[in-house]
């Protein structure tokens, strides 16, 4: 008979010290016993990744992105061997890889790699000695044989990409907490767990700033129907359920509200209107890879306009930078940064069928004399840029009015 192939996944909280890496390590023996095969995807120790960016930014402020990828994808490197070393000490064989060891090829954007195809003969081979394999999450190697990695939270697209190369029976996901929940429950102690959820829900609340996974993991998840089963790694319960399709009650409306405070606001001011302008300044951060979001343009009287939009804090100052080259280009006067800002959204594929709710939102900030300076909407989910300040208590009392407390 056929072993089962499970996929499983530890992030660097379920490994931050080695009380976790040995709990980690019994588990993985557990399912062995069991007689599951086993890949095991393992994520930095703790606070690693953080630790490594930290010193890096102590040498150069700004270094060479091939550089950080050599950097980084060392913390991967130091939990499988780790790992590997605590499963052996229970009796059972181990093998450690780095992601280059066993084929992940990506292309050549460091620092945001996307994978081009994995080789899994080597993943293979130890499978059929009996042995777990255990793969450094985050990280690939390109065609010039530079190490590369795949983006903050790229663990889980190694595991997901792996569970879709394998034809895996089942993909895990542990974490810190026992699943998906309606919001944050550090920002709301009356979040629920939500027992499954869509693949385009989850999507959207990743995108938006739920933490729990990585948006492409789900992109790849989605792609090739991959149901993951996020869970805790200091529980035995089971957790949620990420799937192409959830039966629900047609009432519910939101699924979950989502708070991402790691945005800032860029405004270029007194931009000439007219045609063309708001092209050359979004195809130069294009050119300079900087990912755009939210973007609200004013066009006054004199002709002349404002620009706002939403970038990721980590490339705020690359895309003032890039406007600033621009500037005469483009005849551009000022660039303003705000950082004191946060997103709220509220998620669900019921608001297709369901009219009234962006108004329900706008209604509950408005009471709470939150003032709302973006708003962007998509068929399941609607977002408000708000200050930081604010942000919690929105969080809250959107999730109250929705119905989603305990």
């Amino acid at each position: 008979m056929v072993k089962k192939l499970i996929i499983q996944k530890f992030g660097g909280s379920s490994v931050a010290n080695v009380k976790r890496v040995q709990n980690v390590a019994r588990r993985v023996v557990r399912y062995k016993k069991k007689g599951f095969n086993l890949v095991v995807v393992v994520s930095a120790l703790g606070d690693t990744t953080d630790e490594l960016i930290e010193l890096a930014n102590q040498i150069n402020i700004n270094p060479s992105e091939r550089e950080m990828d050599m950097l980084l994808s060392t913390g991967e490197q130091i939990s499988v061997a780790l790992l590997a070393m605590a499963i052996h000490k229970l009796g059972v064989e181990a093998i450690s890889f780095t992601g280059a060891q066993v084929g992940i090829i990506t292309d050549a954007a460091h620092t945001r790699a996307r994978i081009i195809k994995i080789n899994t003969d080597k993943i293979q081979e130890a499978l059929n000695k009996g042995k777990v394999v255990i793969v450094a999450g985050f990280q690939g190697v390109n065609l010039n044989q530079d190490i590369t990695t795949l983006g903050r939270g790229g663990s889980d697209l190694t595991a997901v990409a792996l569970a879709k190369e394998l034809k895996a029976d089942e993909c895990e996901i542990y974490t810190d907490v026992k699943g998906i929940y309606t919001t944050d429950p550090r920002v709301e102690p009356l979040a629920k767990k939500i027992k499954a959820i869509t693949y385009d829900e989850m999507l959207e609340m990743a995108s938006l700033g739920a933490q729990v996974m990585q948006a492409r993991s789900i992109e790849v998840a989605k792609k090739f129907n991959v149901p993951i089963h996020v869970r805790s790694s200091f529980k035995q319960d089971s957790g949620t359920m990420i799937i192409k399709e959830v039966k629900k009650m047609e009432e519910v409306v939101v699924s979950a509200i989502t708070l991402n405070k790691g945005e800032a606001k860029i405004t270029v001011c007194n931009v000439p209107d007219r045609p063309g302008i708001a092209a050359k300044i979004f195809n130069e951060l294009a050119d300079n890879e900087v990912s755009v979001d939210m973007i609200v343009q004013n066009v006054s009287h004199l002709r002349q306009t404002d620009i706002s939009f939403t970038v990721s804090k980590n490339d705020a100052q690359k895309a003032i930078k890039t406007i600033n080259r621009a500037k005469v280009a483009v005849g551009v006067k000022d660039v303003l940064e705000d950082s004191d800002i946060a997103r709220i959204s509220i998620v669900g594929v019921g608001m297709k069928s369901h009219p009234g709710v962006a108004g329900k939102m706008f209604e509950v900030l408005a009471r709470n004399k939150i003032n709302i300076e973006m708003i962007s909407t998509s068929d399941i989910s609607i977002s408000c840029i708000v200050q930081k300040k604010f942000a919690e208590m929105a969080v809250r009392a959107l999730h109250s009015k929705f119905g989603l407390s305990k």
